[in-house]
C-alpha cells in the first residue's frame, strides 16, 4: 500500500470539520507526529502520523505548486 504524499506547508482536507467549521488544515510539522494548523482559526492539534494519514481525505493546496 502506497502511502499519501504531503509535504511540509500543504493545506489538506480530513475527514471530520473542526469545531469552528472548517475541515482545512495547514501541515506545520512532519515526522512520526504531525502537526496541523486549522486554516480558519488558527487552532494547531499535533496527531500520530498513522492517525493523520487515516483521517487526511487529499491534498487541497500544495506548497510546491503540485497535487
Amino acid at each position: 500500500m502506497e502511502g499519501k504524499q504531503f509535504e511540509l506547508g500543504d493545506v489538506v482536507q480530513m475527514k471530520k470539520a473542526h469545531p469552528c467549521g472548517t475541515n482545512e488544515w495547514e501541515l506545520l510539522r512532519l515526522g512520526m507526529d504531525i502537526r496541523i494548523k486549522c486554516v480558519k482559526c488558527g487552532r494547531s492539534v499535533m496527531l500520530p502520523r498513522r492517525e493523520f494519514e487515516r483521517n487526511m481525505r487529499k491534498v487541497l493546496r500544495s506548497k510546491g505548486g503540485e497535487s
